[in-house]
């Protein structure tokens, strides 16, 4: 599903700089990325989904050369096969939380929005527990409940790609183990494939491999 190779990155300001030889995910895999703050891990989500491209190397997801596209082409690509839950949520604060859920599908043709996708964006706010705050804006959630509409809006295409960024970050411990449980159901209903940065070692268990990503650094430094 994720075929990274000899990808180099670096920030246009700023010493950071990010080498990753190769890392490869398999469909249907969950795999969380853990690792100290300011080593890369958001960074290697956001070249996976063609947010960044490396300065030499490829990314490529499905057998597609993400890296390759140009920004639009990047962009579609991501809307319709990728599901990103941010670290901050990148929700709109003049838009209420059905909209935010349904906004991938105001910004692309790529997707439709018809009946069938306003049902699901109810149903999914529902299971995530936020099927009554529907009208509320941004502003007025919780940053637990601001979390949980980023994933509903992240799951509603059906993607065959997840990327979560500290997905239960902002989430109590008996809601973490329940968001965590409905993603998982969903990921696997569909085949799906996640790729998760944590600090959350709790979770570690549940996913089916774990990378540590100072291994790159050692890999690059070999």
């Amino acid at each position: 599903m994720i075929s990274i190779r000899s990808i180099d990155f670096h920030y246009q300001y700023g010493e950071f700089s990010l080498s990753i030889p190769e890392f490869h995910v398999a469909r249907g895999e969950k795999v969380a990325v853990i690792g100290p703050s300011g080593s890369g891990k958001t960074t290697l989500l956001n070249l996976i989904a063609g947010i960044l491209t490396p300065a030499s190397g490829t990314v490529s997801i499905d057998d597609t050369e993400v890296s390759a596209f140009n920004d639009a082409q990047r962009r579609d690509f991501r809307i319709t096969n990728i599901g990103f839950v941010f670290q901050d949520f990148e929700l709109l604060d003049y838009l209420n939380v059905l909209d935010n859920i349904l906004h991938p599908y105001r910004i692309t043709r790529a997707l439709t929005l018809d009946k069938a996708v306003r049902a699901r964006a109810v149903s999914l706010a529902d299971a995530m527990g936020i099927g009554d705050k529907l009208k509320r804006f941004a502003d007025d959630l919780s940053q637990g409940e601001k979390q949980r509409a980023a994933i509903c809006r992240a799951l509603l295409p059906n993607p065959q790609l997840i990327l979560a960024d500290e997905a239960t970050g902002n989430l109590d411990p008996e809601n973490k183990t329940l968001i965590l449980d409905l993603l998982f159901k969903i990921i696997e209903e569909h085949d799906a494939t996640l790729l998760a940065v944590t600090h959350d070692h709790e979770l570690l268990k549940r996913f089916d491999r774990v990378v540590d990503f100072q291994d790159f650094r050692r890999q690059d430094a070999a």
